[in-house]
């Protein structure tokens, strides 16, 4: 008998099977609700969130976990990475494929297995990670198969955080507080946004804490380029500054958004006013029972009255979790008909431009409780002078 090779190091799922099994149990619940006969998950973060495993080989083709009441949860995934799935997630079963055109066929045939053929089966169609020649692929393969879209099923589930995963988000606002007391700290005149930016990498990796691969960080004339990256641009007097960041716990982020003036800056502070109005307005509006869009158009109402409506480009925020957003996930967003529960955290950026469209603007990372919002944080929104 050949010897069971040991535990990679550093692998393994973030928490114990049982909470994986909890979260399981909820989507089964609302595959019933929606009637679905399987679901097949491909969104990298509903994958880490119902199996540990990270999605990271998934850009090759879809690592699909179809999941059917009563069976234990199966992964499709390349052959190439199949000891990753095995060592970072919490499912047994994988079934393997080599190259991108055999998933289909090998996919397929997995669902025949579970005899699925003429059955309802969930997509997540409006997510990354699922593209249409996939989609095409299986229809060809089993051309009696009813694709339904199941895009916001994992994405409603998993909004509503346990205990667990709150406390892991406070533990990863931490972090994100640290990379914004240092950027304000940091600005002076002259300095430039990389150099902020290694000073806050330096500060956060000398705490033990993780950044979020995404962020911006912006000085001055390049205020014009949303989600730019820091570069060898300096700040210099009267100009407005500006840093979107999160930390991460296990992939849970925590996100802020920022600003700041060095002097003076009459465009920037007054927008930015308004940005923290609004801000407020959909924190007070965000409650149990109130839909997404409710809290959008709080936000929107204030800047309405301001005349200054057309300076909000994008919605007032979206589910918050792990990988900081995902396609498909909850969003406050006008018409948006999700229903708001206790538990559920949102990221709420509100981001204003003004007429040379320079941004400037604030957020909050809260979670819903029982009366209303409640901030991961403890740090100000208001526009930080340096």
């Amino acid at each position: 008998m050949a010897n069971t090779p040991p535990q990679i190091p550093f692998t393994a799922p973030p928490f114990a099977k049982a909470e994986y099994d909890g979260r399981h149990r909820k989507v089964f619940e609302a595959m019933e609700r929606e009637q679905l006969d399987a679901l097949l998950v491909t969104a990298h973060g509903h994958l880490y969130y119902l199996s540990g495993y990270p999605g990271t080989g998934g850009y090759f083709a879809p690592f699909p976990l179809i999941l059917v009441a009563g069976q234990a949860p199966i992964f499709v995934a390349r052959k190439f990475d199949v000891e990753a799935v095995r060592a970072e997630s919490c499912v047994g079963e994988v079934v393997e494929y080599a190259q991108e055109g055999e998933f289909a066929k090998v996919c397929a045939n997995v669902l025949r297995k579970l005899g699925l053929q003429g059955r309802r089966i969930g997509l997540e169609l409006g997510c990354w990670n699922l593209a249409p020649r996939d989609v095409f692929a299986l229809r060809a393969e089993l051309p009696d198969v009813n694709i339904v879209d199941a895009t916001h099923l994992v994405p409603t589930i998993a909004a509503v955080k346990s205990d667990l995963e709150i406390k892991l988000m406070r533990e990863a606002m931490v972090t994100t507080e640290l990379a914004v007391t240092t950027f304000q700290r940091s600005l002076r005149e002259n300095v430039t946004e990389e150099e902020v930016f290694q000073a806050i990498v330096a500060e956060v990796r000398e705490a033990g804490g993780v950044l979020a691969p995404a962020y911006s960080l912006l000085f001055g004339s390049r205020l014009r380029l949303p989600h730019g990256t820091a570069r060898k641009h300096p700040l210099t007097n009267n100009d407005a500054a500006f840093i979107e960041i999160g930390g991460t716990r296990h992939a849970y982020a925590a996100a802020l958004c920022r600003s700041a003036v060095l002097g003076r800056n009459s465009s920037a502070e007054s927008l930015h006013k308004f940005a923290e109005e609004a801000l407020g307005a959909a924190i007070g509006a965000l409650k149990p029972g109130v839909t997404t869009g409710e809290v959008d158009a709080a936000a929107r109402s204030v800047l309405a009255r301001a005349g200054r409506q057309d300076a909000f480009r994008h919605r007032t925020g979206y589910q918050m979790g792990i990988n900081w957003s995902e396609r498909g996930n909850l969003s406050l967003e006008p018409d948006a008909s999700q229903v708001i529960e206790t538990g559920m955290t949102f990221h709420m950026p509100i981001i204003l431009f003004d007429e040379q469209g320079y941004q400037i603007g604030c957020s909050d990372t809260v979670i819903v409780n029982e009366r209303g919002a409640e901030s991961l944080g403890k740090s100000s929104s208001v526009l930080y002078r340096a």
